[in-house]
C-alpha cells in the first residue's frame, strides 16, 4: 500500500471519530468505566496481597498481660512464654516504655498517665520458629496465668483473603459485563459511521477497492476510541487512587503501593486493552456490514 493511501485512510479514520462524536463519546465513556473498574480491582488486589505478605512475613505477635501484674511478675510470665515449644524469642516491653511513645502526642496529659495511672499493659513481643504452628502456639500461651490477650494475626490474614476473593470475583463479572457493553457500543458506533458513508463505500467497491482498504478507516476509528479511553482511564484512576490512599493512610496505618511504581504496567495494559476492544468492536461491525452487502 502506498504511503499516500495509508495517510488518506488514517485521516478518514480520525474524521469518522469526529463526525460521529456523540456515539464516539458514549463508546469512550463505557470503555473508560470498564478500564477504571478493572484497574481499581487490580490495585485493590495488589494492596491486599502486599498486606497479606506483610502479615505472613512478621511471624510474630504481641502478648498483653493483666494490668495488675508488676514488672517482676511480668518477667516471670515471660519465662513461661519462652519455655513454650516453637517460641524463638520473647522480648519484654513495659507499660512505661509504651507510654513514652505517646509523650509528644499527649503533651500535658503525659505527666498524669505515669506510674499507677498508666492505662497501658506490660507486653511481650513473641517471635515463632515455625509459622505453620501459629495457632497451636497461641493456644498454649493463652493458657499461661497472667496473659490477658494476644494480637492474633491469623484472623486478620483470613479476613484480608476473604475480602480479596470477594473483590476479585465481583470485579471479574463487572468487567465481563462492561466489556460486552463496550464492544456492543463501539461496534454500533462504527456501524452508524459505515451506514452514513454507504454510498462512498459502494463507489470504492465498484472501482475495485479491497475489503481491507475499506476496513482500515473504521479500524482506525475503533483503535482511537480505545486509546482515548485508555489515556482517560489512567488519568482518572491515578487521581482516584491517590485521593483514596491518602484518606485511608490518615485513618489506618496502612502502607499502600505507590501508583507511580505501577504506572508503566498499567499504561501498557490499558492501551493494549483499549486497542483490542477497539479493533474487536470495529471488526464485528465491519464484518456484519460487508457480509450483508455481499449477501
Amino acid at each position: 500500500m502506498k504511503v499516500s493511501s495509508l495517510k488518506y485512510l488514517l485521516k478518514e479514520g480520525f474524521k469518522n471519530l469526529f463526525n460521529n462524536r456523540l456515539m464516539s463519546f458514549a463508546s469512550i465513556g463505557v470503555l473508560t468505566s470498564c478500564l477504571i473498574l478493572t484497574g481499581a480491582a487490580l490495585l485493590f488486589s495488589l494492596n491486599i496481597s502486599s498486606a497479606l505478605k506483610s502479615v505472613e512475613d512478621k511471624n510474630s505477635f504481641t502478648v498483653y498481660l493483666n494490668d495488675d501484674l508488676s514488672n517482676l511478675e511480668s518477667v516471670r510470665v515471660g519465662e513461661k512464654i519462652k519455655n513454650v515449644n516453637n517460641v524463638e524469642s520473647c522480648s519484654f516491653y513495659s507499660k512505661d516504655e509504651a507510654i513514652e511513645q505517646w509523650k509528644d502526642k499527649l503533651g500535658v496529659l503525659f505527666d498524669g498517665l505515669q506510674g499507677n495511672e498508666n492505662p497501658l499493659p506490660n507486653v511481650f513481643h513473641v517471635t515463632l520458629t515455625d509459622l505453620s504452628r501459629y495457632s497451636e502456639t497461641i493456644a498454649k500461651i493463652q493458657t499461661i496465668e497472667g496473659v490477658h490477650s494476644i494480637s492474633d494475626r491469623s484472623e486478620t490474614a483470613e479476613k484480608l483473603t476473604q475480602l480479596n476473593n470477594l473483590v476479585t470475583s465481583m470485579g471479574f463479572w463487572i468487567v465481563v459485563i462492561l466489556g460486552c457493553i463496550s464492544l456492543f457500543i463501539i461496534s454500533n458506533t462504527i456501524s452508524v459511521t459505515m451506514h452514513s458513508r454507504k454510498l462512498e463505500i459502494s463507489i470504492m467497491k465498484s472501482v475495485g477497492a479491497t475489503d481491507s482498504f475499506v476496513k482500515i478507516p473504521f479500524m482506525v476509528e475503533g483503535v482511537m476510541i480505545g486509546i482515548i479511553s485508555a489515556i482517560t482511564s489512567i488519568l482518572l484512576l491515578s487521581l482516584v487512587y491517590k485521593t483514596l490512599t491518602l484518606s485511608i493512610e490518615q485513618v489506618i496505618p496502612l502502607s499502600t503501593i505507590p501508583f507511580l511504581s505501577l504506572l508503566g504496567n498499567i499504561t501498557l495494559g490499558f492501551i493494549l486493552a483499549g486497542i483490542t476492544f477497539g479493533l474487536l468492536g470495529g471488526s464485528i461491525s465491519i464484518r456484519k456490514y460487508l457480509k450483508k452487502k455481499q449477501g
